[in-house]
């Protein structure tokens, strides 16, 4: 509950947090004629999750509820999102404050974290995206915002992915067909961890130490990292929620924002920088689908400054870190892009 952002000990936030419950019981009976049990029915959200780690039928009702609570609640943020008078900048502003402060913690605690970067796209950036791609559409960019942490060694990884997954975002908010992992063997990694191998047999889906690329046609194949997007809860401020319209109460005081998130360690990191995995290289390849699609016919090749034939080809797919993401030092601004990130 405290992942999205909820305090089961504001009476505000219980007050939401029992009208989601009582939402799902009366679609899941409404819907599809589901008999629950009158102790699960009173049972509070704490006390739903304890029944779902036991056994037998209380334990399946609980689950079955707790998907649906899983699904109000989102689509509830959601709602809440469009509702307010508030624009995409102040609400980036929000999430950057959330996810500093989180990395911040990180550092003081000593994580092994030897860079930090994030930001938003730059309009030029997003323009050039969308038209590299046909298929693409405003509506499927989920790289707005970015963030990009570079961890010592590939070790440190996986620490630092479970740590977000417990103070920053839900791990059940990471969007599917999403993800990217190109430096990561996980069977191979979990077997030489006597804690993790013991769990190796009660994974309930299938997994093996093929690495998964992504489909950024632009990226080079040689391109290392750990990429992902995911829904992150924001608290909306009192005053913000003040100004929302009549009615919005039952939608709670929690919105989701899409983010994209890179994890890579500094060795994979400086492979990345270093031949056709490189962000120039990278970019360059983009522009020429640019051109080629628009059909531009420029006197002077803008990626050679020579005259230059239209037709360029494309390397096979992998993402890339964000190419005009910020430094941690000055959050929340569209400026010029670093070295090393591509999107």
């Amino acid at each position: 509950m405290r992942i999205h952002e909820l305090d089961p000990d504001s009476p505000r936030d219980r007050q939401y947090i029992d009208h989601i419950k009582t939402e799902a019981i009366t679609f899941l009976r409404r819907n599809f004629a589901f008999a629950i049990p009158g102790p699960v029915e009173r049972a509070s959200l704490e006390e739903l999750l304890l029944l779902a780690s036991g056994q037998g039928h209380r334990q399946l009702c609980a689950c079955t509820i707790l998907k649906a609570i899983h699904i109000i609640n989102h689509m509830a943020g959601r709602e809440l999102l469009f509702c307010l008078p508030v624009s995409d900048r102040d609400l980036f502003h929000f999430v950057e404050e959330k996810v500093y402060r989180v990395v911040g913690t990180m550092l003081s605690e000593g994580f092994p974290i030897t860079e930090f970067i994030g930001g938003r796209k730059n309009l030029d950036s997003t323009y050039t995206k969308l038209l590299s791609k046909r298929e693409s559409t405003a509506a499927a960019l989920y790289d707005k915002l970015r963030f990009r942490i570079v961890t010592r060694t590939k070790d440190h990884i996986l620490p630092v992915l479970l740590y977000l997954t417990e103070r920053l975002f839900p791990f059940t908010y990471v969007v599917p067909l999403e993800s990217t992992n190109t430096i990561i063997p996980f069977r191979s990694d979990c077997e030489k961890h006597p804690h993790l191998k013991h769990l190796l047999a009660d994974v309930q889906e299938g997994f093996d130490d093929v690495l998964q690329p992504g489909d950024n046609a632009f990226s080079a194949p040689t391109y290392r990292v750990i990429h992902f997007v995911t829904d992150v809860p924001v608290r909306v401020p009192a005053h913000i929620m003040e100004m929302a319209p009549d009615g919005s109460d039952p939608l709670g005081p929690i919105v989701y924002m899409l983010c994209e998130f890179q994890l890579l360690d500094a060795e994979s990191e400086a492979l990345n920088e270093s031949g056709e995995a490189s962000h120039e290289a990278y970019k360059r390849r983009q522009k020429r689908a640019v051109i080629s699609r628009l059909r531009i016919s420029p006197k002077r090749n803008p990626l050679t400054d020579a005259p230059a034939p239209m037709s360029q080809g494309v390397p096979n797919p992998d993402p890339g870190p964000p190419e005009d993401a910020v430094a941690r030092e000055t959050p929340g601004t569209d400026d010029p892009e670093p070295t090393g990130g591509r999107s």
